[in-house]
C-alpha cells in the first residue's frame, strides 16, 4: 500500500506574532470526496507555531538555495512598521535573519535575488540584499528617492531607528496629502493608497496597484544598478472607480492580472516596452507599459460589487506546455453576513481569458444589481459594446465558506491525480482550507483552525 501525500505551507497572520505551519495529507487515493472520520480523507493540521516579528499580513517565499533553505519574507504590522527575513530550513524551523523599516504599513513585499521590494500606502521601498544569506544588506550612502514623476532626490533619513537603510523610496504622493482615516478597515493607509508590487518573470519590471490613486505604476529594474526601479508609467485602471489592488503575472511576461478591490473585475494588460531613455543613462533598460485588453467579473449576476472587496488573483500552477491552464480570483464579503467567491477562469496558452467559452449565466434574462444585464456591466472595453458577457471564459464561481474577513486570498499549491489544491485563509474565523479544483467543479477538501485564541489567517505560501 502507497504511503500518504504530504505538503506543507507556511500562513500568516494579521493578529498575532505568530508564523503557523500547516500539513495537508492526502491519502494514497488523492480523492476529493471526503468522508467523515474516514482515513482515506485528505487532512490538514497545524504543524508547528514559530515565533514571529510583530503580524505578518503578507508572506514571500523565494526559490531554494544550493544549500536548501529558502528565504521568507513578510510585513510586519509592528511600529515602527518593518519588514521582516527569515530563513526556512524546514516546515518547522524558521529562524530570523533581520528586519528594515519602512516609511509606511507594508501592504506588501517581493523579491528578486538582489532586492526586497515594498509597497503600502504613499510609499514603497527598495532594500538591497546579501546573495549568501538573503538578509537585509547595508546600502551606500549614494541611494536615493524617486517620486513618481521620476525625479530622484537624496533619501531622509529614518531617524536612526534602522542601521538598513533603503537603496530606494519610491513616493507615490506627498504623504501629507494621503489619506488614512485611522480606522481599522483602513490598514494605516493601505486602503487608500498603494497596496502591492510584484516583479515580473525576468526580473525587469515592477507592478505597484495603487488603491488610491486607481491606477497602476509601472517602473524598469536595473539589476546592474542593485535593482533599483525608474518610473515607466502611471496607468489610470479602466473604471473610475476600480482601486486596483493585486497585480500578477502570467510566466510568459506577455500579460498581468490586475485584480480590482472596488469593482470585484479583473483585467487583463498586455505588457509592452518601449526604449524612450534606454540610452540616456537615465534608465538603460526598456520601459514596462500596459494597454488593457480584457475584463471580467468575479462575482455572480445579482450580487452588488458595494457588498464585496476583492482579495486575490493567481495564476494556476497546473499547466499545459509549461502555461497555466486557469485564473483564480477571489472576493471578500464586507460583512460576515457576506459570503465570498472565487472565481475560476479558463486561459489560453497566451495568457488570454479563453472568451470562446460562453458564459454560464443566461446574459439576456440574468440581471446584475443595478438592473443592467450582464452585457451592460463595464468590462474596460466600452461597456459590453459587442466584447461580449464579463462572464465569458468563466468555469466556476464558489462560494466561499465565509467571508474571509479581511483575507479570502487563494494561493495555489500542488496538482495530484489532474487535481489542484490551493490554500484558502479566513480571518474572520480562523479558519485555513484546502480546496480541490478538478477543472470542473471545486470543493472544500479540508480545514483547520490556526488555534483557538482568535488567529486571524492571512495569506499562505506552499513549501
Amino acid at each position: 500500500m502507497s504511503n500518504p501525500h504530504t505538503y506543507d505551507f507556511l500562513v500568516g497572520t494579521f493578529n498575532t506574532p505568530h508564523l503557523y505551519s500547516l500539513r495537508f495529507t492526502l491519502p494514497p487515493s488523492s480523492s476529493t470526496t471526503p468522508t467523515p472520520k474516514s482515513s482515506s480523507s485528505p487532512s490538514l493540521k497545524v504543524l508547528h507555531r514559530s515565533s514571529a516579528i510583530g503580524s505578518h499580513s503578507w508572506l514571500h517565499l523565494s526559490p531554494p538555495k544550493s544549500n536548501g533553505t529558502r528565504n521568507l519574507y513578510a510585513t510586519a504590522w509592528t511600529d515602527p512598521p518593518t519588514v521582516v527575513a527569515y530563513a526556512v530550513h524546514s516546515s518547522t524551523q524558521i529562524s530570523l535573519l533581520g528586519t528594515a523599516q519602512t516609511q509606511s504599513r507594508s501592504g506588501y513585499v517581493c523579491a528578486s535575488d538582489v532586492a526586497v521590494y515594498s509597497a503600502g500606502g504613499a510609499t514603497g521601498e527598495v532594500f538591497s540584499l546579501d546573495p549568501e544569506t538573503g538578509n537585509f544588506a547595508c546600502t551606500p550612502p549614494s541611494s536615493t528617492t524617486t517620486t513618481t514623476n521620476g525625479t530622484p532626490v537624496t533619501p531622509g533619513s529614518t531617524n536612526g531607528q534602522s542601521p538598513i537603510q533603503p537603496l530606494q523610496t519610491l513616493s507615490f504622493i506627498d504623504a501629507s496629502t494621503q489619506r488614512d482615516d485611522g480606522s481599522v478597515m483602513d490598514f494605516g493607509g493601505l486602503r487608500h493608497g498603494a497596496h502591492s508590487a510584484d516583479l515580473s518573470p525576468d526580473g525587469l519590471s515592477l507592478y505597484v496597484a495603487d488603491i488610491g490613486r486607481n491606477c497602476i505604476w509601472t517602473f524598469a529594474i536595473s539589476p546592474n544598478d542593485g535593482g533599483k526601479a525608474t518610473l515607466s508609467e502611471k496607468h489610470v485602471s479602466p473604471r473610475p472607480n476600480d482601486g486596483p489592488r493585486h497585480v500578477w503575472p502570467h510566466p510568459s511576461g506577455g500579460y498581468v492580472y490586475c485584480l480590482q478591490e472596488h469593482t470585484s473585475m479583473v483585467d487583463v494588460f498586455a505588457t509592452t516596452t518601449t526604449t524612450s531613455g534606454a540610452n540616456s543613462g537615465v534608465n538603460p533598460n526598456p520601459n514596462p507599459n500596459l494597454r488593457h485588453e480584457q475584463g471580467v467579473r468575479i462575482i455572480p449576476p445579482g450580487q452588488h460589487e458595494g457588498d464585496f472587496w476583492a482579495d486575490e488573483v493567481r495564476t494556476s500552477l497546473s499547466s499545459e506546455n509549461g502555461r497555466p491552464k486557469y485564473l483564480y480570483a477571489s472576493t471578500r464579503g464586507l460583512t460576515p453576513q457576506k459570503k465570498g467567491y472565487v472565481a475560476v477562469y479558463k486561459l489560453t496558452e497566451q495568457g488570454r481569458i479563453d472568451t470562446s467559452i460562453p458564459s454560464p449565466y443566461a446574459s439576456a434574462s440574468e440581471r446584475l444589481n443595478n438592473g443592467h444585464t450582464e452585457k451592460d456591466v463595464d468590462n474596460g472595453n466600452g461597456n459590453g459594446n459587442g466584447n461580449g458577457s464579463p462572464y465569458n471564459g468563466l468555469l466556476c464561481m464558489y462560494e466561499t465558506a465565509t467571508s474571509g474577513g479581511w483575507a479570502n486570498a487563494i494561493q495555489p499549491g500542488p496538482t495530484v491525480d489532474g487535481v489542484e489544491y490551493l490554500a484558502l485563509t479566513d480571518s474572520e474565523e480562523g479558519w485555513v482550507f484546502v480546496l480541490g479544483w478538478d477543472g470542473k467543479d471545486m470543493k472544500e477538501v479540508a480545514r483547520t483552525k490556526l488555534d483557538d485564541q482568535g488567529a486571524g489567517a492571512a495569506t499562505a505560501v506552499w513549501l
